[in-house]
This record gives structure tokens, sequence and C-alpha cells, in this order.
């Protein structure tokens, strides 16, 4: 654990620094990208954020691979520095849509790219969990599709939620700090003498890296992370998911008490499940009026919260619960009972429920009563 938290270190300190420098070039150049009706920002603010990010990612990595521990991740295993040259493909792909605004079947063959480098030289999805038991696939090919399609949509549910200052970068933080822990704990109680693990490594590196981007992005934000740092997001928490699920078959998912078999699975769904509902919603909205499914609309949960009277920072910490209760209660099922978590998330997605819709309920409430009594002219 030590090892891991001086690297998740690392990427914050690098991180920050790098922002700040990314900041710094980007306001003196004026690299500012047009301000677009559905932005919810009024004044040009620099999109190189997801520099900073890729820094702190890049800088930690290289650090692992000559840092006790977990240079064993690294040792005849060239998935690492797939991921990585995956990594520096999408950023800069982001970075050239933030400066340029790239025709969306333009950006969409460059999220290809990127993700079939993962695929082609990182780490492939040869099994999907299933019950009772999981599907497995030997052909190459398949693996690779496989793989590219879902870091291709996990890069744009990413890239969808960026919306509200600090909210990308927050969820990704909430939702890859359970997918750490969970990786962890799976290895750390695990019959087997290697226990380091490159999931738990990339979701370390990927927490502190936004951790460390976050001071400069909280609301008023000072610096936007742009396409490239949330597809970054998007690329490296697809990749963690694939790498876990790929160990499905090596007993270590076994061990846990909740739902073994779909735990790698679950996990990484839970995590993902606001951008990835946020992206379903999208597609289905703009698909439903004739229009691409990329176009750029107003119609995003985030704007959806501001629309029913939620300020900037409220709405934002109310996606950061809606992320913890659905990244944590994925935790959950992977050490105890699942009946019991169950329960609890039913119980809390409720809740959450009421809070989120309370002040559209008030609200009505307001106007019905207003209406009471009230005698016609």
């Amino acid at each position: 654990m030590i090892m891991y938290l001086s690297m998740m270190l690392t990427a914050a300190i690098v991180s920050y620094g790098a922002t700040w420098g990314a900041r710094l070039i980007g306001n003196r150049l004026e690299l500012f990208a047009p301000i677009r009706s559905r932005d919810m920002h009024s004044s040009p603010v620099s999109r190189l954020g997801g520099l900073g990010i890729f820094a702190g990612v890049l800088v930690a990595l290289a650090v692992s691979s000559q840092s006790f521990f977990v240079k064993d991740i690294f040792r005849n295993n060239g998935s690492p520095w797939g991921v990585l040259a995956g990594a520096a493909v999408i950023v800069l792909v982001g970075v050239a849509d933030d400066l340029l605004d790239l025709r969306w079947w333009i950006k969409l063959i460059g999220q290809a790219c990127a993700a079939l480098v993962v695929a082609v030289w990182g780490v492939r999805m040869t099994i999907i969990p299933f019950v009772p038991e999981p599907i497995r696939f030997e052909s190459d090919p398949v693996n690779i599709a496989l793989t590219t399609g879902l870091i291709v949509v996990t890069m744009n549910a990413f890239n969808f939620i960026d919306g509200l200052d600090g909210l990308a970068a927050g969820v990704a933080i909430i939702g890859g700090s359970a997918f750490f822990l969970t990786a962890y704990w799976v290895h750390r109680n695990a019959p087997i003498l290697d226990r380091s693990d490159l999931a738990t490594l990339l979701t370390a590196v990927l927490v502190g890296s936004c951790l460390g981007f976050l001071p400069h992005n909280w609301f008023p934000s000072k610096i936007f992370m742009g396409d490239s740092g949330a597809m970054l997001i998007g690329l490296l928490m697809a990749s963690a998911g694939v790498v876990s699920t790929g160990q499905i078959t090596s007993g270590l998912y076994d061990r846990v008490n909740g739902i073994p078999t779909i735990i790698p699975i679950l996990l990484p769904f839970a995590v993902l499940f606001l951008p990835l509902l946020d992206l379903c919603l999208a597609v289905v909205r703009r698909t439903a009026v004739g229009r691409s499914p990329w176009s750029a609309d107003r119609g995003h949960l985030h704007h959806k919260l501001m629309d029913i009277g939620y300020s900037h920072r409220t709405a934002v910490m109310l996606l950061y619960l809606w992320a913890a209760v659905l990244s944590f209660g994925g935790l959950a099922f992977a050490v105890y009972p699942w009946q019991i978590v169950l329960a609890v998330m039913v119980a809390a997605t409720l809740v959450m429920g009421l809070v989120t819709a309370w002040p559209y309920l008030s609200r009505r409430g307001e106007n019905t009563g207003a209406g009471v009594g009230t005698a016609p002219e």
C-alpha cells in the first residue's frame, strides 16, 4: 500500500505543478477555445488541463517502473507502456479538439486509434464475466475489437460528464478510489507470491493526477481539463477495468464474500454509472430529434440539476454523492454479503433520489399551494 500511495502522491505533485504550467502557457498565448452556448462559463478559460493530468500519469508510471515492489508490474510486461502510448495518442487528439474544435467523426477516429494502441500493445479483454460461467474469447481480432469498443465508450462517457468545474475530476477521484481499494484488497488477500497489480497502479496514478489537477479546476475554474483530460481519464479507467476482468479465472475473486463472478465487471460499471447514464441519455435525446449522437447540447445531467435550482457548487457536490454511493456500493459487494449490500444500496438510492428532486418537488408544491383557493375572476 505504501508504494501505491507513494505513486499516487508523485502523480498528484507532478500534476499540480504541470497544470499550473499549462495554465500559465495557455493564458499567456491565449489558447482559448470559443465559448459555446452550452458552456457554463462566460469568460475565456484555457482547456489545456489535460496536459497536466497526463504529465502526472507519465512521471508516476516512469518512476514506478524503477521503484521497489511496483516495478514487478513492468517485468516482461509491455502492457503498462501500451496503455501509456494510448494515453499519449488520446491527449494529442484531445488537445487538437480543444484548440481547433474538430469534427465529431475526426475525433472518433482519433479515439479509436488510441484505444487500438492500448488493445494491440497494452491490455485486452479476453473474458466477459457472466453467471454462471464467464464467456471466454480466444480470437485476437475479437479481443481487440471488444477492448477498443469498451475504451471508446468509456472515453466518451467521461467526456460527456465534464461540464461543470471540478465534476469530472471529482467523479474520477471518487470512483477511482473505490476501484483502487478493491483491486488492492483482492491482491492483498490472495494466496500468490507477486501481489503487484497493474489495475491497482493505474487507478492509484489516475486518482493522484486528478487530485493534483482539482485545485486548479474547482469553481470558479482557472483551467479546464478539456477533451484531452476527460478522454484520458476514460482510457485509464477502462484499461484498469480490462485488467481486472482478465483476472476473473485466476481465482483471486473467489475469495470475496459478495458476488465473486461479476465483481471485476460490476465495479467498473458502478464507478462509471453516472457518465454512462449521461452518455446513453444524450444519444437517445439527440437521435430522437434527428440529430447526430455526437452533436452538442445543453441537456446533460449537470445541466438539468442547475435548471431545477441547484447552484454550480451544489450540483457538483450532489453528483459527487451519487458517485460515492454507486462506487463504494460496488466496493461493498466485494466485502460484505450481497443481500445486505443490495438492501442498503436500494435505501441509499431512494434517499438520494428524493434529495436530488427536492428543489423541483418543493417548487411544485409551492405552486400547487398558491393555486388552491384562488377564485376565478
